[in-house]
C-alpha cells in the first residue's frame, strides 16, 4: 500500500503547486488573448500551466519533480530547459521514459541543421549537448535568446562538457584561449576525461598568445587527458610553427612556452610515482638507447671539424661554418621561433667504420675533454648559432653512393663525408645537414627543441586531409614518425608529398623496427607520386610487414616531382624491381589507380605476399589485356585463400566476361562488388545465363553489388533465377542501383520471388533507377518485395539518365 499512497501524495503536491500558480498564469495568458485581432484563443490547460510553473521553479522543486509518477513526469519533461532535462535523464529512464524525441525536437528548432544521411544518431541528447558546447565556445549561439538555453544556476560550457567526445577548432584558434582561462578550469578538466577526438579545420595564421593557449590546451587534453585522435582538415597554407606545434604535442613532446605558468598536473605527477621504463618508451619507440636524429646530425657536422683539426688547418671561426669549437658548445638548426640544440661531440676520424659502442665512447670522451677546455658556465648554457643554410651553388639533389647507401648508422656517413672533401676544404653547416637528411634518417632540419622536452602520452590516430606539407613540415613529420610507437592509424590525404614520400618510407621502416610498434592502418592518397602506385605499394608492405590495413590512391603519376631518381632505380634504401616481397600481415588492401595500364605481375607479387588478405578493392584499375586480369584472379585463387570481400570499381570488364565467370566459380568469396564496370555491355543475352548459372552453384556468396552496369529489366529478370528452387545460392544482399530498371520490370521481379516461395533474403538496394516513371506500379512492386526483403530506395529524377536509357533500348 505504500506505493499507491506515495503516488497520491506526489499527485496532491503537484496539484497544490498548480493551485498556487493558476490564477497568475491564467491572467497572463488571457490578457493578450482578449486583445487579439483573430479572436479569443483557448486558454492553456491547467496541467500545462502547472508544468510551466514547476519548470520555472525547478531550483526549489527539483527533488520533488524527480519523485513524481511517470505519467505526470512525462508531461513535464518537454517543458524543462536543457539543463534540468539533462539532469533528469537517469530518473526518467528508471521510470521507463525516453527523452530522445524531446532532444530531437530541440535539435531541429535550435540547431536548425539536418544530420548527414550517412550518420546514425544513437543518442540525440549527447549530440545536442556536444553541438551546444561548440556553439557556445565559438560564440555562434546566444543562450539568452531562448529560455530553454538560459539558466543562471548553470554554466553552459561546464554542464555540456561531459558529453563532448569530439571538439573542432577552426580559423584563428577560437575557443583555445577561453578553455585554458582560469574560470574554465573545471571545464577543461572535464574535457580531458571525455574528449577523444580533436579536429582542426580551416586554420589561419595565429598570434603568439593564441599558440601559447593552444600549447596548454593540447598538453591538458593529450598528455593528461584521453584524446586519442587528432585530425587536420583543409589548411591550404599551413603555418609552420603552428603545424609543428600540433604535431609535436600530438607525439607526446611537451616544453612550456616562454612566460607560461607551470603545469599543475605535471607537479602532481612529479610528487607521485616516477614514470616506468615502459611508459617512457611508449613514445620513444624503443627500450634501448637510441641516438636522437639531432645528435646524429651533429656527429656528421663535428666529423668535418675533426677532419680539419687532424689536418692541422686552423682557421677563423665564422658563425656559419664548422670550425674548431669547444665540445661543450651547441649548434642550433632553425630560426629563433623553432630551434633545437645539437650537442657537439668530437670523434676521431678514420677510414674504418665506427663500432656500435661509438656513441657511448664518444660521449664519455666529450665529457672528459670539455672539462679541460671549457668553463662550467658553457656546459650549462648552450650557445645557439645562426640558421643553417646550404652552400651557394650547391642546391642540386644529392645521392649516396657505394655500399654504405643502406647503412642504418650515420657514423658510416660521417667518414664518407670526411673522405669526400679534399685536404683543406671546408664544408658549410647547411651542406652537412642536408647531406645528413639525404641519408637514411629524414630528421633534423627545422625541428623544435625536442631533446630538452618532457615526454608524455601520445595519440594513436593522426589524420592530415588536404594539408600541403612543406619540406620542413615533412621532415618534422618523418622525424616524429620514426619513433612514434603508440601510433596505430595514419592518414595522409592529398598533402603534396612529392619526393618526400621517400623520407616517409624511411621513417616508416625505422618505426617498424622499433619494439612495440603499433601502426596497423595506413591511408595514403595524393595527386601525384614520383613512384608508380604498385612500386609504392610494394615499398610500403616491405617497410611495414605488420600492417593490417593499407589504403593507397594516386590520381596522376608523375616523375617530375622526383627528378633525382633515375629510371628503374629508387632512392637509397629502397628496392625497386622484381625482388620478392616478404610475407606480411595485410588483411585489407584498397588501391585507387591513375590512368594507364598497370603491370599485373607487380600486383600479383603483392597479393602473393599477403596470404592473410581478407578484403581487396581495386578502383579504376586498367590492365593491358584480359589475360592480365585473369592472372590477378588466378593469383587470388592460389595465394589468397582467406579472401572474403572483393570489389572492382570503375573498371572496364566488358571484355573480361570469361574471367568474371572464373571468379564466380572458383573463389570462395562472401561478397563481390562490380561497381560501374560495364559488365553487361557486350553480349548480355549470352553472358547473363552463364553468370546466373555460376551464381546458382556458389553457396558461399552472400552479397552481390552491381550498381551502374546497365542491367535493365531483362537483366533483372534473368538475375531473379538465382533465387529459384533449384539454386544452392545463399545470396542475401543485392544492390542493383543505377541500372535503368523500370517499375514494370521490378514488379515482375517481385512476382517471381513470390512464386518461388523465396523467404526473406536480406537487403535490396534500388537507388537511382527509373521508378518515377510509374509511381503506382513502383509502390506495388516495393510493397511485394518488402514481404521478402528489406528494400532501400529513393525518389530520383530519372530524366538525368537519358544517355544510360538510350544505351539499353
Amino acid at each position: 500500500m505504500a506505493a499507491p499512497e506515495a503516488w497520491r501524495a506526489r499527485s496532491c503536491w503537484f496539484c497544490e503547486v498548480a493551485a498556487a500558480t493558476t490564477m497568475e498564469a491564467t491572467s497572463r495568458e488571457a490578457a493578450p488573448a482578449k486583445s487579439s485581432a483573430s479572436g479569443p484563443s483557448a486558454p492553456p490547460a491547467l496541467f500545462e500551466l502547472c508544468g510551466r510553473a514547476v519548470s520555472a521553479h525547478m531550483g526549489v522543486l527539483e527533488s520533488g519533480v524527480w519523485a513524481l509518477p511517470g505519467p505526470i513526469l512525462q508531461s513535464i519533461l518537454p517543458l524543462l530547459n536543457i539543463y534540468y532535462l539533462e539532469r533528469i535523464e537517469e530518473t526518467a529512464l528508471k521510470k521507463g521514459l525516453s527523452t530522445q524525441a524531446i532532444w530531437r525536437r530541440l535539435w531541429d528548432e535550435l540547431m536548425k541543421t539536418r544530420p548527414s544521411s550517412l550518420e546514425s544518431v544513437t543518442c540525440w541528447r549527447a549530440k545536442f549537448m556536444e553541438a551546444f558546447f561548440s556553439h557556445v565556445l565559438r560564440g555562434t549561439i546566444d543562450v539568452s535568446s531562448d529560455k530553454r538555453l538560459c539558466d543562471q544556476r548553470f554554466s553552459p560550457l561546464l554542464h555540456s562538457s561531459r558529453h563532448v567526445r569530439q571538439l573542432t577548432i577552426c580559423n584563428m584558434l577560437q575557443g583555445a584561449t577561453e578553455l585554458v582561462a582560469e574560470p574554465n578550469r573545471r571545464v577543461l578538466e572535464t574535457l580531458a576525461s571525455s574528449l577523444h577526438t580533436l579536429k582542426f579545420r580551416h586554420l589561419l595564421f595565429s598570434d603568439v598568445a593564441a599558440q601559447q593557449s593552444l600549447r596548454q590546451l593540447l598538453h591538458q587534453l593529450i598528455h593528461h587527458g584521453a584524446v586519442s585522435q587528432v585530425s587536420l582538415y583543409s589548411w591550404p597554407v599551413p603555418e609552420s610553427a603552428l603545424f609543428i606545434l600540433i604535431l609535436t604535442m600530438s607525439a607526446g613532446f611537451w616544453q612550456p612556452g616562454p612566460g607560461s605558468l607551470p603545469c599543475r598536473l605535471c607537479g602532481e605527477a612529479s610528487r607521485g610515482r616516477a614514470p616506468s621504463r615502459d611508459e617512457g618508451s611508449l613514445l620513444l619507440g624503443s627500450r634501448r638507447p637510441r641516438r636522437d636524429a639531432a645528435e646524429r646530425c651533429a656527429a656528421a657536422l663535428m666529423a668535418t671539424r675533426r677532419k680539419s683539426e687532424v689536418k692541422q688547418m686552423p682557421r677563423a671561426a665564422p658563425t656559419t661554418r664548422v670550425t674548431r669549437r669547444s665540445t661543450q658548445e651547441s649548434l642550433t638548426i632553425g630560426g629563433t621561433d623553432s630551434k633545437f640544440y645539437l650537442p657537439a661531440t668530437s670523434y676521431e676520424a678514420s677510414g674504418t667504420k665506427q663500432p656500435s659502442s661509438a656513441p657511448a665512447a664518444a660521449s664519455s670522451a666529450s665529457s672528459s675533454t670539455s672539462s679541460k677546455r671549457a668553463p662550467a658556465s658553457s656546459a650549462s648554457q648552450p650557445k645557439p648559432l645562426k640558421r643553417f643554410k646550404r652552400a651557394a651553388g650547391k642546391k642540386g639533389p644529392r645521392t649516396r653512393q657505394g655500399s654504405g647507401a643502406e647503412s642504418e648508422d650515420l657514423y658510416d656517413f660521417v667518414f664518407i663525408v670526411a673522405g669526400e672533401k679534399e685536404d683543406g676544404e671546408e664544408m658549410e653547416i647547411g651542406e652537412v645537414a642536408c647531406r645528413a637528411l639525404d641519408g637514411s634518417d629524414p630528421s633534423c632540419l627545422g625541428l623544435p627543441a625536442l631533446e630538452a622536452s618532457q615526454r608524455f602520452r601520445s595519440i594513436s590516430t593522426l589524420e592530415l586531409f588536404t594539408v600541403p606539407l612543406s619540406t620542413e613540415a615533412a621532415l618534422t613529420l618523418c622525424h616524429l614518425l620514426s619513433s612514434w610507437v603508440s601510433l596505430e592509424s595514419l592518414t595522409l590525404s592529398y598533402n603534396g608529398l612529392g619526393s618526400n614520400i621517400f623520407r616517409l618510407l624511411d621513417s616508416l621502416r625505422a618505426l617498424s623496427g622499433q619494439a612495440g610498434c603499433r601502426l596497423r592502418a595506413l591511408h595514403l592518397s595524393d595527386l601525384f607520386s614520383p613512384l608508380p602506385i604498385l612500386e609504392l605499394t610494394r615499398a610500403i608492405v616491405r617497410a611495414l610487414p605488420l600492417l593490417r590495413v593499407l589504403s593507397i590512391r594516386v590520381d596522376h603519376p608523375s616523375q617530375r616531382d622526383n627528378p633525382a631518381v633515375p629510371e628503374n632505380a629508387g632512392p637509397p634504401g629502397h628496392i625497386i624491381g622484381d625482388e620478392e616481397i616478404p610475407e606480411n600481415c595485410l588483411e585489407q588492401l584498397e588501391m585507387g589507380f591513375p590512368r594507364g595500364a598497370q603491370p599485373a605481375p607487380l600486383l600479383c607479387s603483392v597479393l602473393k605476399a599477403s596470404g592473410s588478405l581478407q578484403q581487396l578493392s581495386l578502383d579504376s584499375a586498367t590492365f593491358a589485356s584480359p589475360q592480365d586480369f585473369g592472372l590477378v584472379l588466378q593469383t587470388l585463387k592460389e595465394y589468397n585463400l582467406s579472401l572474403k570481400r572483393l570489389s572492382f570499381h570503375d573498371m572496364n570488364l566488358a571484355d573480361c566476361q570469361s574471367e568474371v565467370l572464373f571468379l564466380l566459380k572458383n573463389l570462395t568469396l562472401q561478397e563481390i562488388t562490380f561497381s560501374f564496370c560495364r559488365l553487361f555491355e557486350k553480349c548480355p543475352a549470352q553472358f547473363l545465363p552463364e553468370m546466373v548459372a555460376a551464381m546458382k552453384g556458389n553457396s558461399t556468396l552472400k552479397g552481390l553489388r552491381l550498381p551502374g552496369n546497365r542491367l535493365g529489366n531483362a537483366g533483372l529478370l534473368a538475375l531473379a533465377d538465382v533465387f529459384s528452387e533449384d539454386s544452392s545460392s545463399s545470396l542475401c544482399q543485392l544492390d542493383i542501383s543505377s541500372n535503368c530498371i523500370k517499375p514494370d520490370g521490378l514488379l515482375e521481379f517481385a512476382k517471381r520471388l513470390e512464386r518461388w516461395g523465396r523467404g526473406a533474403f536480406g537487403h535490396l538496394r534500388l537507388f537511382q533507377n527509373w521508378l518515377d516513371q510509374d509511381a503506382v506500379t513502383a509502390r506495388e512492386a516495393i510493397r511485394r518485395l518488402r514481404a521478402t526483403c528489406h528494400v532501400v530506395s529513393d525518389s530520383w529524377d530519372s530524366t538525368q539518365a537519358f544517355a544510360d536509357y538510350v544505351s539499353t533500348m
